[in-house]
């Protein structure tokens, strides 16, 4: 299976800027809450990996309580460009139609460093940042007890990836003899190996919207070489997601490593966290399929698995503002979606 299915296609979508039956569709917006008043704290630095400075913003509804559920989001971008500014319109509707406090996460790219950072440092940005947020967020009302995570297509690999590797953590990361993750950032006093033991990246539900989940595939298919413009609207020679040395024909394990398909464990194994995985019927990027099949999997490991298609939308709905190629609008686009989110959102939360 190959999440992108066609590069240059996928490459355009960014410069604009089956057989398993849906649980549900898109028809009208769920009801939710009426609108309130948030406050936001911006541009927080979280983490300097190799000086690198990586800041999130954390939205807080201003509803009166003294502590809220948490929703982390990652943004999307094919791992190569944006930050998280395609996901404020989002994080302001979630902050002000819900009661969950908000944080829109920074990480690095993989053009970044001088084109030198590799995918399983990009997921250990994404584990840092939650190990972040559950060390911080009661300073901004949050519970860390209570957090969601969440992103779409490039940002919802790194979710998937939290959720389904957040216990294989090891100091030498992937530089040792098997292939771990060091997060970016550590609880002080704690090894990676301290963080696993303990379960601390725990999350209580995940929603991962047309995410990327075989990373293999994508490689297989060419997302590495100069005939993908995808490298070239970045503006970054294309070189390996590894680096030098590793290669997807001669090292499949590392890209394996990254990708969500090939680390579902069974649920007598490790159980996981309930998941609504989301698509658009229109998404040519993304499969329904691809989307459809990755939840087949979960299920058939004995996990909770929840699909949902946005009826008549194609990739990138939920990003802020106007895609004028691919017609969408976070205005009438977004909503109906991200009212499904709170929806299930609260559903995991439920007394």
């Amino acid at each position: 299976m190959k999440t992108f299915l066609n590069p240059f296609l996928l490459a355009i979508t960014l410069i604009a800027f089956t057989t398993l039956p849906a649980c549900s569709q898109s028809t009208e917006s769920p009801s939710v809450e009426e609108s309130h008043e948030y406050e936001v704290t911006r541009d927080i630095e979280w983490a300097q990996p190799g000086g690198h400075s990586l800041t999130l913003d954390i939205y807080v509804p201003k509803t009166g309580k003294a502590s809220y559920p948490v929703l982390v989001i990652f943004h999307g971008g094919g791992w190569l460009i944006n930050d998280k500014s395609p996901m404020t319109s989002m994080s302001e509707y979630i902050a002000k139609n819900s009661e969950y406090v908000v944080c829109n996460v920074n990480y690095r790219l993989l053009v970044d460093g001088g084109n030198t950072i590799h995918m399983n440092q990009i997921i250990e940005d994404a584990m840092g940042a939650v190990l972040w947020v559950k060390d911080h967020i009661a300073a901004y009302k949050g519970d860390p007890a209570k957090l969601i995570i969440t992103g779409d297509s490039a940002g919802g690999h790194l979710a998937s990836m939290v959720v389904l590797c957040g216990h294989q953590l090891e100091s030498d990361g992937f530089t040792g003899n098997s292939l771990g993750f060091n997060p970016t950032y550590l609880p002080p006093g704690k090894t990676a190996e301290a963080v696993a033991a303990g379960n601390g990246l725990e999350v209580q539900a995940a929603i991962l919207s047309y995410a990327a989940y075989d990373i293999y595939a994508s490689c297989l298919g060419g997302f590495e070489t100069a005939g993908n413009f995808f490298w070239s609207f970045s503006g970054a020679t294309p070189r390996g997601i590894f680096g030098d040395g590793i290669n997807v024909q001669a090292n499949p394990e590392y890209y394996k490593a990254v990708s969500p398909v090939y680390n579902i464990p069974s649920a007598t194994e490790r159980s996981l966290p309930p998941q609504l995985c989301t698509v658009g019927s229109a998404d040519n990027l993304v499969t329904p399929a691809s989307v459809q099949d990755f939840v087949a999997k979960l299920r058939e490991k004995g996990h909770t698995a929840e699909y949902w298609e946005h009826q008549g939308r194609p990739h990138a709905y939920l990003d802020g503002g106007r895609n004028e190629f691919l017609g969408t609008e976070f205005e009438k686009d977004a909503p109906p979606a991200l009212d499904k989110m709170i929806e299930f959102m609260d559903q995991v939360f439920a007394e």
